[in-house]
């Protein structure tokens, strides 16, 4: 691993714009050495200690403001370099002179993310407990908050150790019996070497089914609305959002264009797309809003087609919707049916979707609705544990499997150990890069030039 950069970086770490605190952060050997030419202190900075301070224009040796700086000694500190934050009030004016000042001293602009990069040089933190921060900076419900605060706590690289370590014994008795068949030392049997192989893979696979509920949450995704005019789409649309936000009238074709809002179920953000009645339009503005409508049915990763519940579900249905799609069926407005002749739950014979009941006007069946839009595209929520988040956990996982199943193949097949080894280490290098213990320069560099500066 890169050995941990000596220079001294800075950056605002709050947020752009105003407010009633701004933080600029320091981290490097001579963090203290650079901001003692532009504060005044009434005490010595000390580890882990909050200092009150004067801030001091270099130009006419005024005060320009009053401020708290806190000093972190390394290793003691996030990055495990010698760390300073100094809280002044939140001009932006302020800060940026701050941050000039503390660069005419000797520092250097940091680049995006660099902060998080050292702490996970410098050993503070694996690879999934960087990414997991830029995760809970930039999540947008709780859910995905605390999501992020589980892996940042270190979950997921738990529940990899005993895998791990699991995998580097078996691998080590492997080796030690090729290496030590003259001292007649026991080869492991074939069939111990197999259950071993299957021991390991049975908790890394529940890891990588956890990936397609672990993306949505920390990704969200797209629903589109369709159907023909009149059914309730836009009706149905403001029920989901719980507020009035797309034009409701009985005209045919009041929507013309597509309504998009985001909201959170579940803790998962889901855009949706109100889109405009599907129908043959002679009105030219009409016609564009339905091109349209086809183009986010293509691009979404749930369709709600909704239907009159007085009407069937026909083929003519089926005709408006890509071969590939995921398909949910709302069958609006069933406070108009007599009675109840369909399950709150069931699937339709022309399109193999799953159908609910509901009804815009009394809100019949749209919590339903709610958990089956989630379900459709997320599967079951999964308990509070490790689970993956991003595609490069997912992959990495994937190739461990793959790996795994090679190994097991080669025993069965009853090929020479020293291949079957091959596949266990390919197996436990690819664990490695899941947690960054054998991750290249190029790959960091990517994932840390995702956060933002000051972070």
């Amino acid at each position: 691993m890169d050995q941990i950069p000596q220079e001294t970086i800075v950056a605002i770490s709050t947020a752009p714009g105003r407010g009633g605190i701004g933080v600029v952060r320091l981290s490097g050997a001579r963090a203290r050495e650079v901001v003692a030419l532009l504060l005044r202190l009434r005490h010595p900075l000390a580890p882990a200690r909050a200092r009150f301070a004067e801030l001091i224009d270099a130009a006419t040796g005024s005060v320009l403001d009053q401020a708290v700086v806190t000093f972190f000694a390394a290793p003691h500190s996030y990055t495990g370099d010698d760390v300073v934050e100094i809280a002044a009030h939140g001009s932006p004016v302020l800060l940026d002179h701050i941050l000039r000042q503390c660069c005419a001293n000797g520092a250097r602009l940091a680049e995006p993310g660099e902060f998080t990069q050292r702490a996970f040089l410098a050993g503070r933190i694996d690879l999934t407990q960087a990414e997991a921060v830029a995760d809970l900076i930039a999540s947008s419900t709780l859910q995905q908050a605390r999501l992020a605060a589980r892996q940042l706590g270190g979950t997921l690289a738990k529940s990899l150790a005993p895998i791990k370590s699991a995998l580097v014994d078996l691998i080590a008795e492997l080796e030690a019996g090729i290496d030590f068949a003259e001292d007649d030392l026991d080869v492991m049997p074939s069939h111990r070497i197999t259950a071993q192989i299957a021991a390991i893979r049975a908790p890394l696979h529940s890891l990588e089914r956890s990936f397609a509920y672990g993306r949505v949450l920390r990704d969200g995704f797209r629903l589109a609305i369709v159907g023909s005019p009149n059914v309730g789409k836009s009706s149905l649309f403001n029920r989901l959002l719980d507020r009035d936000r797309a034009i409701v009238a009985p005209t045919p074709g009041t929507t013309r264009d597509t309504v998009s809002e985001s909201i959170a179920i579940e803790g998962i953000p889901i855009e949706i797309i109100d889109t405009a009645g599907l129908r043959n339009a002679t009105d030219q503005a009409e016609q564009m809003g339905i091109i349209r409508s086809h183009q986010t049915i293509a691009e979404a990763d749930l369709v709600l087609l909704v239907v009159d519940a007085t009407d069937s579900i026909s083929l003519d249905h089926r005709a408006i919707l890509p071969a590939n799609s995921n398909v949910l069926i709302a069958r609006n407005k069933c406070d108009l049916l007599p009675s109840r002749n369909l399950p709150e739950h069931s699937r339709s014979d022309s399109i193999p979707a799953p159908v609910l009941l509901t009804s815009a006007l009394t809100g019949e069946g749209i919590d339903s609705l709610r958990a089956a839009i989630v379900a459709a595209v997320a599967g079951p929520a999964l308990p509070e544990s490790a689970m993956l988040t991003n595609l490069r956990q997912h992959q990495a996982v994937q190739q461990s499997l793959l790996a795994l199943d090679a190994a097991h193949a080669a025993i069965t097949t009853r090929i020479p150990h020293e291949m079957a080894l091959l596949d266990l280490y390919q197996a436990l290098h690819a664990l490695d890069t899941l947690t960054g213990a054998t991750t290249t320069n190029d790959i960091l560099h990517l994932i840390f030039s995702r956060f933002c500066i000051g972070k």
